[in-house]
């Protein structure tokens, strides 16, 4: 076999070649070289823990969001089974429940918001508005009170150094149902005034309604509840039509009553022509009570059925516990997931 002559290399080959071994040589000669490169595993083994810390980091981090959202879940499931009216006036206004012709106190406590010292000023009152107008201002004897208030609205003098500033409202209509709102009024210097307010409130006023028994031959005793009360309609049973049965100013009859004193109109030798219903208005036309009565043959004596007043009291506390014991349940569950995680 014939060998071939070898290449030869180009200089540009040569000196690479060169140039590599020297590098070896440099690395051979270098008694550090070991040492490097134990140091570069050693940095690498601590990154790799740098990695698995940061893993490990995530995890918690995770583990603690899932905890953290978890008892804020839990934060606003006990704040939705708080009353709303422990929340600040400026935002929600204290709901305050009432009938018509009962007394309504509208709450009011201004220590909770100026301290002990604005009332030591010579010059400070009480005022309470409703969006449209000043319903009752008192400064010493001089007293304010709106077209519709007078005589049914009033604070209780005794009580003002107290901090005690709540609103009376006597004998409460339907058109007194609204938002109000206490404000103290303090004057200063040349005559300019500052309003301080204190306290929101919402008055709820419903009318009366009633389901009534009675047998033929007795009588039906019809509350008025109000001095505002000026007409009595009734509709038959079988009936969609209304009629008047008694008007403010209407004399007595043989069958129809109104007792001097209590306040009542007394429908008296009741037939069965008279089941239906009866309702009592106020000077604008509003309803202050509906009685619906039934007229029956056997029935003993005067039966007075469970108001729809307090059918719907005892629906709203069924409901209300039932969203309690909902809310309850939630809560379990959700203490069983922060234990498990």
């Amino acid at each position: 076999m014939i060998p071939y002559p070898a290449t030869p290399s180009s200089p540009y080959e040569e000196g690479g070649a060169r140039e590599q071994n020297r590098n070896l040589t440099f690395i051979k000669r270098d008694p550090d070289w070991k040492r490097s490169h134990s140091t570069i595993r050693a940095e690498s083994r601590q990154e790799e823990k740098r990695t698995e810390l940061d893993y490990q980091t995530a995890a918690i981090m995770k583990t603690t969001t899932h905890k953290w959202f978890f008892r804020h879940l839990l934060c606003f499931l006990v704040g939705t089974l708080v009353d709303s009216s422990s929340l600040p006036s400026s935002t929600l206004p204290r709901p305050v429940n009432t009938k018509v012709g009962e007394q309504a106190v509208l709450p009011c406590s201004w220590k909770t918001r100026l301290g002990e010292r604005e009332m030591e000023l010579p010059a400070c009152h009480i005022q309470w508005k409703n969006p449209a107008n000043t319903v009752f201002e008192q400064l010493g004897q001089r007293k304010f009170e709106a077209p519709g208030f007078e005589g049914r609205v009033g604070v209780q003098e005794e009580m003002l150094g107290s901090g005690d500033c709540s609103l009376i409202i006597r004998d409460v209509q339907i058109m007194d149902m609204g938002r109000y709102e206490s404000f103290m009024v303090v004057d200063g210097a040349w005559s300019t005034k500052t309003r301080v307010f204190i306290q929101s409130v919402k008055l709820l006023v419903s009318d009366h309604k009633s389901l009534q028994t009675r047998a033929p031959g007795e009588d039906l005793v019809l509350d008025l509840h109000t001095s505002h009360s000026v007409r009595v309609i009734f509709q038959g049973r079988n009936s969609s039509d209304w009629t008047d049965l008694w008007m403010k100013d209407d004399e007595n009859s043989q069958r129809l009553e109104k007792h001097p004193l209590k306040g009542q109109l007394i429908i008296k030798s009741l037939k069965i022509s008279d089941e239906g219903l009866y309702k009592v208005l106020d000077e604008h036309g509003l309803s202050v009570s509906t009685v619906k009565l039934s007229v029956e043959e056997g029935a003993n004596s005067p039966k007075l059925s469970q108001t729809q007043d307090n059918q719907q009291s005892t629906d709203g506390a069924s409901t209300h516990s039932f969203s309690a014991l909902l809310l309850l349940s939630v809560l379990v569950t959700t203490f069983q997931s922060l234990h498990l995680s």
